[in-house]
């Protein structure tokens, strides 16, 4: 392959301007002789040669195409032909660049990067912008990835605790904008470490959309679950006692504290979490339910009679935590740790604000808990496996200040 004279002179004619790009200039005149060269092979003939014995097919014109390379964007003309076609070979020999670049949007559109902003690095790299329908050509090559963490099969049982929690994102179906649930769960393994063992999306929190949810995760190998923590969303306690056999629901004091104070007037919500607090403060499950009736009585004393049914009430639900090991208890009795992973997902998902698909809210989230998932795997144990072991033996009956005797245990199984 050779460079004509007439081809150097222009591309020194065209750098002398000083918006123009010596190197991307250079890529461009040599990217264009080697389809010459190619295409001349390809036909039988160069360029205006007679050989009507060698010519297997007729020039006819060309069609412009844009090539990104790392030097920026590359106007090509690429030669068409009357018979059969034509494609560079050496863009097909680019397409590791390409995938970098794609690498470089994917992961803007993971850490919640506007749209504008991807353009905007798009250009900083030479590119001539990106506009949303390519954002969203590329992020959708993250679909095949987040199915499959999706799918994967639960095989590091058993676990004995899995946090569920629910979180409201805005698609737009039929013309309209409506409100959809994304339904995340965690769990700990058989080996101490977290993982995000589901997500899903649905229509609305009811005892249908969870049940669908909680058999997934069965179907995938999920046992030896022993409790769930989560807040009192509708229908769940119930698709927990259908579906995980043995498993009992542990409700999250700090949104438990919340709704006790949504019974009382303003000015003793205060009283009243103080309270509570006392109840958590024991450290043996005895003292801790004689600690639940003492508030009981003293709010019936007070007059907030709403509060003190409400606590009464739920008493087996927010004391379901004492039937384990002690050292396990701040991290089972409450939500808290799925809050954290949800305020990091809005952070992402707010920057899109309206999702226009379900799969689209899916293919962000579960890019961003895939992410989450392999960090906590090389991070240290959340809980030590021999309080996993011990968390095997659960209480026959919780204890209470009734019953005088020592509780029973039973040793638990997957």
């Amino acid at each position: 392959m050779t460079i004509t004279k007439m081809e150097l002179m222009e591309l020194v004619r065209n750098t002398d301007d000083a918006g123009v790009d010596f190197l991307r200039e250079g890529v461009r005149v040599l990217a264009q002789a080697l389809m010459e060269v190619e295409v001349s092979d390809q036909v039988g003939a160069a360029h205006g040669e007679r050989n009507p014995e060698g010519r297997s097919a007729q020039r006819n014109g060309y069609r412009d195409r844009p090539w990104d390379t790392r030097v920026g964007t590359v106007d090509l003309r690429i030669p068409k032909l009357r018979r059969g076609s034509y494609f560079p070979g050496f863009l097909q020999a680019r397409t590791r660049a390409e995938k970098a670049l794609c690498g470089v949007v994917a992961q803007c559109y993971i850490e919640g990067v506007s749209t504008r902003r991807v353009d905007d690095i798009a250009r900083q790299m030479g590119i001539d912008g990106i506009s949303k329908s390519q954002v969203s050509r590329i992020c959708g090559e993250l679909d095949e990835v987040v199915a499959a963490w999706r799918n994967r099969p639960l095989d590091a049982g058993p676990y004995p605790f899995v946090w569920i929690d629910a979180l409201t994102q805005k698609v737009r179906e039929a013309g309209r904008i409506v409100n959809t649930c994304v339904l995340v769960a965690t769990a700990v393994n058989g080996d101490g470490h977290r993982e995000i063992i589901g997500l899903d999306i649905g229509s609305a929190e009811d005892g249908a959309t969870w049940t669908a949810f909680l058999r997934g995760l069965v179907a995938r190998g999920l046992s030896g679950v022993k409790l769930v923590v989560s807040d009192a969303h509708l229908g769940l306690k119930q698709a927990i006692g259908a579906v995980l056999n043995g498993a009992v629901w542990q409700r999250c004091r700090t949104h438990f504290v919340r709704n006790l104070q949504a019974k009382v007037a303003r000015h003793a919500q205060p009283m009243v979490a103080s309270l509570v607090r006392t109840i958590f403060a024991e450290e043996r499950p005895e003292d801790a339910w004689r600690q639940l009736h003492e508030v009981v009585d003293k709010l019936e004393d007070a007059n907030l009679t709403d509060a003190a049914e409400l606590l009464a009430e739920a008493a087996p639900d927010v004391l379901a935590y004492t039937a384990f090991p002690k050292d396990v208890w701040r991290k089972i009795w409450s939500n808290n740790p799925q809050e954290r992973l949800n305020r990091e997902i809005r952070r992402r998902t707010d920057v899109v604000g309206i999702f226009p698909n379900r799969p689209a809210v899916i293919r962000l989230v579960g890019a961003v808990l895939a992410e989450q998932h392999d960090e906590w795997q090389v991070a240290r144990r959340y809980i030590s496996i021999d309080a996993i072991r011990r968390s095997q033996l659960t209480l026959i009956n919780p204890p209470d200040t009734d019953n005088e005797d020592a509780p029973e245990l039973l040793s638990a199984t997957a």
